[in-house]
């Protein structure tokens, strides 16, 4: 399936903080989606971006699975977490200005209340720059844990 539908309406992110730009496919547990790199919040002098921010893109094409999945249950995109992440490798220094990057998710586990994993995987073209096991939760109620008390 390929999807035609607007990040802002999948991400609970706005403006330059929404760093994909388009879904290819989302099956399943899986998701692929398609990131250039352009000018923005986080580029270096030469318009790359450092090479961390894969992890934030592969969180973003996380996230986008999930409101994928929320979408088609008539829901709307609801607010996740990355608790962390295993073994992210980078192979690259920067990830290149004016690349198309295409990120690869995959569900490997849940559990009922919430926790995932997923591996992700960006390429350069054919080329896999980076990889990494995201550890994710996305709460039935995320309000609890945004809201300050006094």
């Amino acid at each position: 399936m390929t999807p035609s539908v607007r990040m802002a309406e999948l991400l609970p992110h706005a403006g330059d903080m929404i760093l994909l730009d388009e879904v290819l496919s989302c099956e399943g547990d899986t998701l692929i989606a398609r990131a250039i790199v352009r000018p923005g919040l986080f580029s270096q002098a030469d318009g790359s971006l450092p090479p961390w921010l894969g992890l934030e893109l592969m969180a973003q094409a996380v996230a986008a699975w999930a409101g994928w999945q929320a979408r088609r249950a008539g829901d709307p995109a609801k607010l996740g977490f990355l608790l962390g992440t295993r073994c992210y490798e980078c192979h690259v220094n920067a990830l290149p200005a004016g690349a198309s990057l295409t990120i690869h998710v995959a569900q490997t586990l849940r559990d009922d209340l919430g926790m995932a994993i997923f591996h992700g995987q960006i390429l350069d073209g054919e080329h896999a720059i980076a990889h990494a096991r995201l550890n994710v939760y996305q709460p039935a109620d995320a309000t609890r844990y945004t809201q300050e008390t006094i």
